[in-house]
């Protein structure tokens, strides 16, 4: 089974997040607040580490979604991951003028995870709805989606 696991705002949050409630962290975003551009301050949500590792303990293939274009946000990502531990998997990432719908059609993964990009424009910035379709599994539609933001 494979796991594409979106990073920002659904494993990984910026450091000032941190003992802050989910309308203050968005509102935090929306401001600009410092913290959301030092990535490699990035701590991780909750439990997202336990959860994926018991996931990849089941044998579940674990791909990392990164939001960034350029190598080196993308390299920051990939170290925030080994320092708190997080499952190994390799984190992909959109080149030149690909969607995040395309790297989804090159994984083809069994379960799609990722918040509701409220802070960012909702909907229209979320990977899930961007998809063609055809590769929509018939299970997951909006109406199925979780208090937590995962299809």
């Amino acid at each position: 089974m494979k796991i594409l696991i979106f990073l920002h705002g659904t494993i990984l949050m910026h450091k000032n997040a941190i003992e802050r409630s989910r309308e203050e962290r968005v509102q935090q975003v929306r401001d600009n607040e410092k913290s959301i551009y030092d990535l490699a301050s990035y701590i991780p949500i909750g439990n997202a580490i336990r959860k994926i590792q018991s996931w990849k303990d089941c044998g579940a293939e674990i791909y990392y979604l990164s939001p960034y274009k350029r190598l080196y946000e993308v390299v920051t990502d990939k170290t925030v991951l080994v320092k708190f531990n997080f499952p190994n998997g390799p984190v992909l990432y959109r080149k030149r003028k690909e969607q995040y719908k395309d790297i989804v059609k090159r994984v083809l993964p069994d379960i799609i995870i990722e918040d509701d990009c409220e802070s960012i424009g909702g909907e229209k910035e979320m990977t899930f709805p961007q998809l063609d379709r055809w590769i929509q599994p018939r299970s997951a539609t909006p109406e199925r989606k979780t208090s937590a933001g995962v299809w």
